[in-house]
């Protein structure tokens, strides 16, 4: 029987890794303008590090970690996600006494969680996304929506749909999971088993349950704009006065919770309507925190962040054609004629892509016709036809594959003819790109 690949993991390959590796890029570039720095954590953590922080509450601690114990018997945990292993590097390290504050930091990579694979659901997937951590602020928490609304934008996407809500501070919560535990109690009978344990561990989960009978029932509950106190909702408005100074419009959600338990007060999602009007649900989540450094052992600090999926990212651009534009095709393709040009053309391609172009060859004595349709297949924009005779006069056959032209260039001026080919701009944008 064949390897195959452990159920819930998928390979990225060629084409949809390049995909993957664009919107990194530009998720990146997007953060820096912010001046947020990479942050990479280990994938392995003590487990505690998630029972503490993440709220041994929600469905990632409670069923979904990769947990096991190692070879010195210590319980360790896959990364489930990401702002954990953030905080507990932040304590370890003492950052929030020696850096300036607020810490900015963005990262990106594989998170695991044992979920029922299905589609676009996987076990190992990827997340990138950005924490801003200590200083407590509305204006950083705006700062984040503005951050997130920028990434999507920026990577094609329109008819972008900001939910928001607020989850208010710590007595807020407890007032009002007081008032969902009473709700709830009188309908629990009729509910699903995960929404039994979510009453008695946080039942603002079951706000969050997908099963639809039960989204039927949550429509009654109490809602949370009701048990706020007077700062939290100040804190609000005033979040939602920035985000209309920056014209970003928004939907306050009220049933809108996150899934892990650290959250408090500003909490939001990006939607996106798709091109032909279907709606993709949320692409992006994330919201604000306050107890988080302390539960790892450091000083009390908020912050904010959000996280993406790359594979639902990745889908959904596929999906609207966002995709499209992104394969460049090869600059050059090398065609040598006959097996006495071989060596040449090797060390020919090699120059080529000193120069800064991208090159590729068959590097093989194989017919003219197929050299063609491989430099077709890898979208070539020219070919550089090396025979024997040209070869002794120091030239060489250059094609244009889209116009069908072809002329004869010297070998000797070759990095002059392929800057003016392809204009000095575009020379200099090969040379730096990486």
């Amino acid at each position: 029987m064949p390897a195959i690949a452990v159920k819930g993991t998928h390979d990225i390959l060629g084409k949809e890794a390049d995909g993957y590796r664009y919107i990194e890029r530009v998720f990146e570039a997007v953060a820096q303008l912010y001046g947020y720095q990479e942050f990479r954590i280990p994938t392995l953590e003590y487990t505690d590090v998630f029972n503490r922080s993440t709220g041994e509450g929600s469905d990632v601690v409670r069923k979904e970690m990769y947990t096991f114990l190692d070879k010195g018997n210590r319980s360790v945990t896959m990364r489930p996600e990401f702002t954990a292993g953030v905080a507990r590097a932040i304590v370890e390290h003492k950052l929030y006494a020696t850096e300036d504050l607020p810490i900015k930091c963005f990262y990106y990579g594989p998170v695991f969680r044992y979920e029922r694979p299905q589609l676009g659901r996987y076990r190992q997937f990827h997340q990138a996304g950005v924490e801003c951590i200590g200083v407590n602020s509305a204006r950083f928490d705006a700062e984040c929506i503005c951050l997130a609304m920028q990434v999507l934008g920026m990577l094609g996407f329109k008819g972008l749909h900001l939910k928001i809500n607020s989850l208010g501070d710590e007595a807020s919560r407890k007032a009002y999971r007081d008032a969902l535990k009473a709700y709830f109690a009188e309908h629990i009978d009729d509910m699903c088993a995960d929404c039994h344990e979510r009453l008695e561990l946080n039942p603002m989960r079951i706000l969050d349950c997908k099963v639809e009978h039960d989204q039927e029932i949550a429509k009654g509950a109490p809602k949370m704009k009701d048990y706020l106190s007077e700062e939290s909702e100040k804190r609000f408005y005033q979040t939602l006065s920035i985000l209309n100074d920056m014209d970003i419009e928004y939907e306050i959600d009220d049933s809108l919770v996150r899934g892990l338990d650290y959250y408090g007060e500003v909490v939001f999602e990006v939607h996106a309507i798709s091109k032909t009007g279907a709606d993709y649900g949320a692409l992006l989540g994330g919201g604000h925190y306050d107890g988080l450094l302390e539960a790892l052992g450091g000083p009390q600090m908020a912050g904010v962040g959000f996280a993406f999926g790359l594979e639902r990212i990745y889908n959904v651009m596929k999906d609207d054609g966002l995709l499209d534009d992104l394969e460049e095709g090869l600059d050059i393709y090398v065609m040598p004629v006959g097996e006495s040009v071989l060596d040449e053309s090797f060390e020919l391609v090699s120059a080529i892509r000193n120069m800064g172009y991208t090159c590729d060859s068959p590097l093989a004595a194989i017919k003219l016709g197929s050299q063609f349709k491989k430099a077709a297949k890898k979208k070539a924009h020219y070919a550089l036809i090396v025979g024997e005779e040209e070869l002794q006069r120091g030239v060489a056959q250059l094609k244009d594959l889209e116009k069908q032209e072809q002329k004869e260039i010297s070998l000797e001026n070759l990095e002059e003819e392929l800057d003016s080919l392809f204009g000095e701009d575009e020379h200099e944008h090969h040379h730096h790109e990486e």
